[in-house]
């Protein structure tokens, strides 16, 4: 189960890796194997489906995205959790909004995860 305390310090430690661009620091907080959706996947061309599995695959996208936007910044709004889940509400790239929901397994490190885009 995931406390708001938890859910909190997540999204504080989830942004300040992103705003470093310290893509070690980010994947601190996922499984080998987790899985990634995101439309922003299709727009780069990096998958048919928008659905990538697996550190190296989805570092591999990330690292791809920070060259893509050297500027990257995020602003945390609002952090959301439930039962393991959370969700971040947050300024991203290119003066969108975002929603990024992820799963949690019992030992608290994110297996899913799915970006939303306004």
């Amino acid at each position: 189960m995931i406390t708001r305390e938890q859910a909190l310090q997540f999204a504080r430690e989830w942004v300040a890796a992103w705003n470093a661009h310290d893509l070690d620091k980010v994947l601190e907080h996922y499984t080998e194997d987790f899985e990634m959706s995101s439309p922003v996947m299709l727009q780069m061309g990096l998958s048919p489906t928008g659905t990538l599995k697996g550190k190296a695959d989805i570092r591999a996208y990330w690292e791809k995205a920070l060259v893509k936007y050297p500027d990257l910044r995020f602003n945390l709004i609002e952090t959301l959790h439930c039962i393991d889940t959370v969700i971040l509400y947050y300024d991203s790239i290119a003066g969108k909004k975002a929603a990024e929901w992820f799963a949690f397994n019992a030992e608290g490190k994110v297996y899913r995860a799915a970006g939303h885009y306004n």
